[in-house]
């Protein structure tokens, strides 16, 4: 049974088709009809416009949107320095053209006098030529004129090359050198200031696009989020404006460099030569227009390969906001199987991308080299026939190749600019999306006096996500004031509708909601909300503290901008009132104690009551209450219901109830199905009528002779009694150990651990430590830092299935580079040949053979860079989707505990798989491959140049180590940068994240402009943090680019000397200077990659780390006993646990309970009392610090987790369910994904969900929504209890499992639950003791032990703790 280790090649379809014994279902398509018939077009516009996102044109200077007066001017000076920055380059060939003249010049004339033996000699030569007669008599150096190219038949003194003195030749070469060091000073001011005010701004204005996306999403109506995924919120508040960032930043600046290079090229050319330059301008036209072609595709397949990364982005949030539930079934590969879908999507059109980016490149180098070959081809006509001189053909040849160099470095960020551009779009999609309801708009009434009668008059209500199902038709229904209406009837019957309506969550298709009589579609949503209390079903709570949340509720009113002291007391009130203070007392910090990211470090009951406190702190008009008071316990519910009894006097409430014992006192009762009214009244009226309300109360009913025995019993006496002094079973870490003592725990522990713990233990003297002090001893350290060589080995070995193709991009990316050391040579060659002039005839036999050379690596040119960075790209894709499914699989393999920690949620790790893998993939492509080129360059240059000319390279050489040290150290720093970013991203995703899970809630409480202050709030950190490093790491960037002029420099100067002493000929000198510096020049490119490059460092790192985790409890072993012939006998031996995140915290104190084959067990007692735990450790999510727990007498963590797990059940408090069909959610239930549909049907109807499901128009195949979005609470129930009866399980879990169903569907479901307990071992916690009564064994639990165990009728003839609880969930009064 144990799962398949993770060895299969994701990059390879079909995917995960047998892993862990399960395959990928194939879901049949579905022929839908038009969901919008039978409406009206006043209708369909209602449903659409809530539903609906335009789509919007952007361009990349959206991303400008948001930026102010002063942003622009530092961006347009930006602008200004890098195209300064990039003409300076323009510049250089105009150097390099003086020197070349120069160079040409002094060494006709030193050769040609030398054969002279010297000036003074020829001029005396010269003398003696006009006296001779006969040619014969002439002597033998004489002749030599007459032999050489000056000589045309009649002596002609203007053919004789000038003198230059070597004194006059090393005081110009000197002078012109210095030009260098200008330029190097000009060239560190422009590209230091350019990168770091592009960085600068980039952050902040993403960090702005950032905020008013997040305030866009907490804007919009609620059916916006019907299809929107909290996973595609964080991806695209995360990874997109990232995006975004990239291409607005620095990389912009190197593109804007790079354009002026190109331009300022052709200036120059056309201002030496028009017709020169217009040859190679034709030549240009081509390469641009082909790379607007390549760049548009690009950006299209770019589009939609981030569409589908999206779109996973919510498939990795669902899997990983229900672990617990995924890790239950072991559904783990299935869910990935789903999110490997998007990513096939994603890689089918990014390795497309990557071909296109490889023919811009390609043809970019065709141009090039066809340049050259122009040049030597049709400008040595041009020089011959004297139409240009010698300086213009060496000045504009280097320079239009400048340009054309230019265009090849650009590729890159183009790419970053054209993902950037895409990114916008899908961005500002949302951003100008004009919500149907929208909570910022100013426009709307307020009531300056609200008395707080609703009306509800012909309301035609439907989902606009679900257009062909009318939730309610012509409904009508008037509250009075001050009134407490309850609503109770069957799931699905309109009762959370009504709250939403009043809410305005939704608009109707037809009808009104009147306040007061006035249409709430007149006042402000704003002020709407405030006017209402709201508690929902599903209890949400923000990561911070106990008041914090509460304190929520105060937004928008007086007491917001009250001081602490004043909200404090506030706080504290409402607490009391909603039976909160008992639990809160009993923290360490009370109120200070931080609850968790929505709340998990809290039982459901306490989170309810925090909830209720949050509603009642403002005293509001209107309370609505939605299944307030339904993961209480029964204690706890009798006095928080008789809080909102209070709480509901003088304000309109309405409470949407299933225990119909809390809503006995109610001034009306509204029964309702499928959206329609059948009852009302009192409950004594309803009663009365002996309707289907009596009915329900008929099936809530607890035997009566039950309140006979305990009529006398005193509630006040009750009360005190159980007051809850235990804090909560998951409470939060005590920061002060000191608050530790030994307990009686402790030394139970110590008695029973290992003798090498219990040594530990006795090794240190005795202070207030105990297991807590053994665990923090054992507390995970912090993170290992991984060298650069570890992690180049990690992604090689990761790699490996890539190995052929990564190898044959490789040697393509060598052929390409090492066409640049060469074409020095072929270049120096054929300047060297100009020389020959006026002896066309040899110059061109010799620029013959270099053209020829030219126009074959021209071809070799086209063909190699676009197999080199397609190869890359296809490879970088298989390799990157590999990651992202391996790391999804490796953090959904992990302990429940590496859940637990704050820092990973499920948006942080959702983010984090976006991020890290992002920046591999941002790594490849074509970026590696002008990696692995901008090297070759470097180090085959240097080759090249000691070959040739080896003095002038071996003082040049060593300059090239200073260039590299440079980039390494600015890599280095961004690599610090980037570590510090992504923990601080993480976190402020990670809170986006659960603003957008939690929307309804932020709606309710109005907190949308404090959700996205503090957003804000923590972006600034971000920036100001990071502002420093920003500035150093363009410092570095700005030495490395002078570093270029100055080894320049350097080069002329000593390179002039060696022609001046040594007789270096300008082959050689032109040789060293483009292989080594120019060489060097475009090698050093390779540092414009440094974020890249720092990013894909800290993602290698943070990958191998995760990879390197192995969990306790490894659901990808196959280690472990496979248990047999399982029976179903449970047993809790002395158990003692503590959560390894909380380690100062006991929950289980020595819980014993023995559970055999068969039994239905229930477990009951007050919220924290360690009910949830005890489920939690049965699926083995964790161990226990000491005792066992046992399955048929073996210790369960001895046997295999899968294979344990097989056997086991579980159906959550909180039913989750995943985007996808009815049929795909049920038979995630089964070990056999091909389990028949007659197999789920029966175990539908079982669940009582069948019918249900078939009312639908597309049945099963309906689809739910993202985590179940598009049903109510109870149908998600029904829905995961047919996924667990599916199992056929030996062990059921239920864990509140009827808790949101209504009653008719309770007794239904009940009884299903009980026929299929038999044969198995059934663990039920409850709160209501009405679905236990017959339980063969209830154990009621107190303090992390069992209080008291025995049957129903037992515990009651005990009048003891359980005889209480029964006491307080007495559903009809002693007369009924």
């Amino acid at each position: 049974m144990a799962s398949v280790k993770p060895d299969v090649d994701p990059a390879e379809t079909p995917l995960l088709t047998a892993l862990g014994g399960s395959t990928v279902v194939a879901v049949q398509p579905t022929t839908y009809t038009d969901k919008y018939a039978g409406l009206t077009p006043y209708e369909i516009s209602v449903l659409r416009e809530q539903v609906e996102t335009p789509i919007v044109k952007t361009t990349f200077f959206s991303a400008y949107r948001f930026a102010t007066k002063k942003d622009i001017l530092l961006v347009a000076l930006a602008v200004l320095l890098a195209m300064i920055e990039g003409s300076l380059k323009a510049l250089m060939p105009i150097m390099f053209g003086l020197f070349a003249q120069n160079f040409v010049e002094y060494i006709q004339s030193r050769d040609f006098y030398d054969n002279y033996g010297g000036y003074e000699n020829f001029l005396q030569y010269n003398a003696t030529f006009h006296n001779v007669t006969n040619i014969e008599t002439t002597d033998f150096q004489s002749k030599l004129y007459f032999d050489s190219p000056y000589y045309n038949g009649t002596f002609n003194d203007t053919l004789v090359p000038q003198y230059i003195s070597p004194y006059d030749f090393q005081r110009q070469a000197n002078y012109d050198a210095v030009y260098f060091i200008y330029f190097a000073v000009v060239e560190f001011i422009t590209s230091y200031a350019s990168t770091f005010v592009f960085n600068d701004r980039g952050e902040i204005l993403a960090a702005r696009i950032r905020k008013n996306y997040l305030a866009s999403i907490m804007k919009q109506n609620m059916a916006y989020f019907d299809n929107v995924g909290t996973g595609e919120i964080t991806t695209r508040i995360s990874s997109d404006t990232l995006t975004i960032q990239d291409g607005i930043s620095e990389k912009l600046g190197y593109l804007i460099s790079f354009s002026s290079t190109f331009a300022c090229s052709f200036i120059v050319g056309y201002s030496l030569s028009p017709r020169l330059a217009g040859l190679l301008t034709s030549i240009a036209v081509l390469i641009v227009a082909s790379f607007y072609f390549a760049s548009s595709r690009m950006t299209a397949l770019y589009n939609n390969a981030s569409n589908g990364a999206s779109s996973g982005g919510s498939v990795i949030d669902e899997i990983l906001s229900s672990i617990r539930n995924v890790q239950a079934f072991g559904i783990q590969e299935r869910l990935a199987a789903k999110y490997d879908s998007s990513l096939s999507l994603s890689q089918k059109y990014a390795q497309r991308a990557g071909f296109y980016a490889g023919a811009i490149t390609g043809i970019a180098w065709l141009g090039l080299y066809l340049d050259d070959a122009m040049v030597f081809w049709q400008g040595a006509q041009f020089l011959a026939r004297g139409e240009i001189s010698l300086f213009a053909v060496v000045t504009i040849l280097p320079s239009m190749v400048l340009g054309l160099l230019a265009i090849t470095s650009i590729a890159p960020h183009v790419r970053a600019v054209t993902a950037a551009t895409s990114a916008i779009n899908k961005i500002y999609t949302t951003i100008d999306r004009e919500s149907a309801i929208d909570s910022s708009s100013k426009p709307g009434r307020t009531l300056s006096r609200l008395e707080g009668n609703i009306e509800l008059k012909n309301i035609k209500f439907i989902y606009p996500s679900r257009p062909d199902v009318t939730v309610m038709q012509d409904f009508n229904l008037q509250i009075k004031a001050g009134a407490t209406v309850a609503l109770v009837g069957a799931s699905g019957s309109g009762k959370s509708t009504i709250v939403g309506l009043i809410e305005r969550f939704y608009n109707p298709v037809c009808g009104q909601v009147l306040l007061d009589g006035v249409d709430i579609n007149d006042l402000s949503v704003k002020w709407l909300r405030r006017q209402i209390g709201l508690v929902s079903q599903e209890p949400i709570l923000f990561a911070g503290t106990i008041f914090e949340n509460v304190a929520y509720g105060l937004v928008g009113t007086p007491h917001e901008c009250a001081s602490e002291i004043e909200q404090r007391e506030l706080v504290e009130k409402a607490c009391r009132e909603a039976n909160a203070m008992i639990f809160i007392d009993s923290l360490p910090k009370g109120l200070d104690t931080h609850v968790g990211e929505r709340g998990f470090l809290l039982s459901g009951g306490q989170k309810q009551r925090l909830a209720i406190a949050r509603a009642i702190v403002a005293n509001p008009k209107l309370l609505l209450l939605d299944e307030a008071t339904s993961a209480l316990d029964t204690n706890s519910e009798g006095i928080v219901q008789d809080a909102l009894d209070k709480a509901s006097k003088n304000r309109t409430t309405i409470v949407i109830a299933h225990r119909l014992s809390t809503v006995t006192n109610a001034d009306m009762i509204v029964v309702m199905k499928s959206g329609t009214i059948l009852e009302r009244g009192t409950h004594e009226q309803l009663i009365a009528l002996r309707g289907h309300y009596f009915e329900l109360v008929q099936m809530q009913s607890i035997q009566r002779h039950i309140n006979e025995e305990i009529e006398n019993f005193s509630d006040n006496a009750l009360e005190s009694h159980y007051a809850e002094n235990s804090i909560d079973e998951k409470a939060v870490v005590l920061d002060d150990q000191d608050r530790e003592c030994w307990s009686e725990e402790d030394k139970i522990w110590d008695s029973n651990k290992d003798a090498g713990a219990t040594q530990l233990l006795l090794s240190r003297s005795h202070t207030a430590k105990s297991i807590s002090s053994f665990l923090i001893s054992n507390v995970e350290g912090l993170h290992r830092k991984y060298s650069v060589i570890e992690l180049v080995r990690f992604l090689f070995e990761l790699s490996l299935p890539e190995r052929n193709i990564n190898i044959a991009g490789l040697v393509c990316a060598v052929i390409m580079a090492a066409g640049y050391p060469y074409n020095s040579i072929i270049y120096s060659d054929g300047v060297d040949a100009l020389g020959e002039l006026p002896d066309v005839d040899r110059m061109n036999q010799r620029l013959l053979k270099d053209i020829i050379i030219y126009l074959i690596m021209g071809a070799i040119e086209l063909i190699f860079p676009i197999m080199t960075v397609g190869l890359f790209t296809y490879a970088g894709q298989r390799l990157v989707r590999r990651i992202r499914m391996r790391t999804l699989r490796q953090i959904s393999r992990q302990d429940i505990s590496f859940f637990d920690k704050t820092e990973n949620t499920a948006g942080a790790l959702t983010f984090a798989i976006s991020r890290d893998s992002g920046a591999i993939e941002a790594l490849s492509g074509v970026t590696l491959g002008q990696i692995v080129s901008s090297l070759i360059m470097i180090f085959g240059g240097l080759g090249v140049g000691l070959v040739v000319a080896v003095k002038l390279a071996a003082v040049t050489s060593p300059c090239v180590p200073l260039l590299l040290a440079a980039g390494c150290y600015k890599f280095y720093l961004l690599a610090k940068h980037q570590e510090n970013l992504t923990e601080a991203y993480s976190k402020s995703s990670s809170y986006a994240s659960e603003a957008a899970a939690a929307i309804k809630t932020v709606a309710a409480l109005t907190r949308e402009d404090n959700v996205v202050a503090t957003y804000a709030s923590t972006l600034d950190a971000i920036y100001h943090s990071g502002r420093r490093q920003n500035s150093y790491a363009a410092a570095i960037y700005g030495i490395a680019q002078a570093l270029v002029y100055l080894t320049q420099c350097l080069m002329f100067w000593y390179g002039s000397n060696l022609i001046r002493t040594d007789g270096y000929s300008v082959f050689m000198f032109f040789v060293a200077v483009i292989a080594i510096v120019n060489g060097s020049q475009y090698g050093s490119i390779i540092f414009t990659y440094a974020v890249d490059m720092a990013k894909a460092y800290d993602a290698a790192g943070n990958i191998k780390r995760l990879y390197d985790k192995t969990p306790v409890i490894d659901s990808w072993s196959d280690n472990g006993v496979v248990p047999q012939n399982v029976q179903g006998d449970v047993e809790f031996k002395n158990v003692h646990f503590r959560y390894p995140t909380r380690p100062n915290v006991p929950v289980l104190r020595g819980l014993n309970l023995s559970i055999k084959k068969g039994q239905y067990v229930a477990l009951v007692g007050a919220s924290g009392c360690g009910k949830s735990t005890t489920v939690g450790l049965i699926e083995r999510f964790y161990d226990p610090l000491s005792g066992q727990v046992l399955l048929d007498g073996q210790d369960v963590s001895s046997l295999n987790i899968n294979a344990y797990r097989s056997h086991i059940a579980l159906v959550q408090q909180e039913p989750t369910l995943y985007s996808g069909t009815v049929r795909e959610n049920v038979k995630y239930g089964s070990l056999d994904s091909e389990v028949s549909d007659e197999k789920m049907i029966e175990v539908c109807k079982q669940a009582n969900i069948h019918d249900f499901i078939m009312s639908l128009p597309d049945g099963y195949d309906t689809m739910c929504g993202a985590k179940g979005s598009l049903f109510s609470g109870g149908q998600k129930q029904r829905i995961a209890i047919a996924r667990a009866l599916i199992r056929n399980p030996k062990i059921l879990l239920l864990d509140e499992a009827t808790s949101a169903l209504d009653n008719e569907s309770e007794k239904i479901v009940q009884a299903a639950l009980d026929n299929a307990a038999k044969g198995r071992t059934t663990i039920a916690i409850a709160h209501r003791l009405s679905t236990i009564q017959k339980a063969d064994l209830i154990f009621v639990l107190e303090n992390g032990r069992v209080l008291e165990s025995g049957t129903h009728q037992e515990l009651l003839a005990n009048k003891s703790r359980y005889y209480e609880l029964v006491k307080l969930q007495e559903l009809e009064s002693k007369e009924h």
